[in-house]
């Protein structure tokens, strides 16, 4: 059996209930807080026993994909809510070009016991288009804040 190493996006719908709104929660064997620092532009990294299932809480950031030597600029923010799955060996960053920090929810899968190369920083084969970031995220159409 080929392992699925696409990542997907699902735009989550939600359930309104008086003044509370509810998403589906993601199954998780461990559920991380993680903060992307404003103006962070990171390196590559993969996991090769976890499936990273992201949702962003509060702000935006662009998550970049490698795949077939090319970047996928995925554009994520709290104004619509979406889970992207990552599945294991697939390289991947983050960059926020935001004056504010990012925080976000990953569900992790585990598939095996996590391993010390999980969380060392790949370098990137060639730059990152940062306009194409730009404009990744300004598609996200975010609420101007009061």
């Amino acid at each position: 059996m080929t392992a699925n190493k696409k990542v997907e996006v699902l735009y989550l719908t939600s359930m309104k209930s008086g003044m509370a709104e509810f998403y589906t929660p993601q199954a998780s064997n461990e559920t991380m807080l993680v903060q992307v620092a404003a103006g962070a532009i990171d390196d590559l990294f993969c996991h090769h026993f976890q499936t990273d299932q992201l949702l962003v809480v509060r702000g935006s950031f662009v998550l970049v994909v490698l795949s077939d030597r090319q970047y996928q600029y995925i554009p994520l923010g709290e104004s619509r809510p979406a889970v992207v799955t990552i599945p294991p060996n697939v390289p991947h960053a983050a960059i926020n070009l935001s004056d504010r920090p990012c925080v976000l929810i990953n569900a992790v899968l585990r598939h095996g016991a996590a391993s010390i190369k999980d969380y060392q920083p790949r370098r990137h084969p060639f730059p990152y288009d940062l306009e194409a970031a730009r404009q990744a995220i300004a598609s996200l159409e975010l609420p101007i804040a009061a």
